[in-house]
């Protein structure tokens, strides 16, 4: 149960409130729920496509990561000032986990994973390995093992991924098994962060603080001490727009809030189903966006990836595991 409770949270920073005010009043508390969980799949899309953006644009990997982790903070700053105490008690272990796994270094990771590779492969790799990563470390801390078709599902991700990178390794493309590889750092570190948010008493906004607070921090020292470049002031206004909302409002709060409102609405089962068909959004809008134009590689790959996690989410039941009540 352990196990299956941390791969369902991979993409879970929300809040029971989350959503509250923002859907017509009239829906069905199910209609509400699949409302919130279709535009997370949007928005996780949209990171991965911006991810193969950046490349394209006046924007530099400094200026995105400014960008992520800093709006958060601006429109959250109220709400973090009166949690400063529960943040500041944080045990230094878990907040190294949920700083790393989803602060800077994975996010640069994803970024330049995308520019040597695709969209397809951001949507794919990031999210879809996260399952057997946490696997692993769920295994590792002896807190369980996969059991039934989660066992598969996770067999299936690690054949996508490889049906995936193939045509690249054989013959061999340094770029893009390059790229394919800085993509399977970050997914390993969303798992660790995804460890790390189950170690936390920290509710949605606090958490949001934990991990953008050191990661501005950091991005703002490696800026000045002119580690990491920067071309924020001479960038193009609309890449500028664009990942402001992608990143800072879409992907910095709005993703992790409306994700835990759907599986308040949906179940978590349910939730987890719907949610990884992100790699195929990826697939489908990365044609009209940027051009992209799916592999035979990709059409084989993403599908088995896609089916592994849905089949690693699900929980097997017994007589005394009862379904999760859409309502609940």
């Amino acid at each position: 149960m352990a196990w299956r409770n941390a791969v369902v949270a991979t993409n879970v920073v929300g809040a029971p409130a989350a959503g509250r005010g923002v859907f017509p009043r009239g829906l069905s508390p199910r209609a509400v729920g699949m409302a919130a969980l279709l535009l997370t799949v949007s928005i996780w899309a949209a990171f991965a496509l911006s991810a193969r953006a950046l490349s394209a644009s006046t924007l530099l990997p400094a200026d995105a990561a400014l960008l992520r982790f800093g709006v958060p903070l601006v429109v959250l700053a109220p709400a973090l000032w009166r949690r400063r105490r529960a943040l500041a008690s944080v045990r230094p272990g878990p907040a190294a986990k949920i700083v790393c796994g989803a602060g800077v270094p994975f996010f640069l990771a994803a970024m330049f994973g995308g520019s040597l590779t695709s969209a397809s492969f951001v949507g794919a790799i990031v999210p879809g390995m996260v399952p057997l990563f946490v696997s692993a470390l769920m295994v590792a801390r002896g807190r369980g093992v996969p059991r039934g078709t989660q066992g598969a599902g996770l067999v299936l991700i690690a054949v996508g991924v490889v049906a995936l990178v193939w045509r690249y390794a054989v013959p061999f493309d340094g770029d893009v098994m390059l790229g394919s590889g800085t993509l399977l750092v970050a997914s390993g570190l969303w798992a660790l962060y995804t460890v790390g948010l189950k170690e936390v008493d920290l509710d949605p906004v606090g958490s949001i603080g934990l991990l953008c607070l050191p990661s501005l921090a950091v991005i703002a020292l490696l800026v000045a001490v002119g580690v990491l470049p920067t071309g924020l002031a001479d960038a193009a206004a609309g890449d500028v727009a664009l990942f402001l909302v992608v990143q800072g409002l879409g992907v910095g709060l709005c993703a992790g809030l409306l994700y835990a409102f759907a599986i308040r609405r949906l179940g978590a089962e349910r939730s987890s189903v719907v949610g990884s068909l992100s790699p195929v959004a990826v697939v489908l809008l990365a044609i009209p966006l940027l051009g992209e134009r799916p592999t035979v590689a990709v059409l084989v790959g993403v599908p088995l990836i896609t089916t592994g996690v849905v089949l690693a989410n699900r929980r097997p039941r017994t007589p005394r595991d009862p379904e999760v009540s859409p309502d609940a």
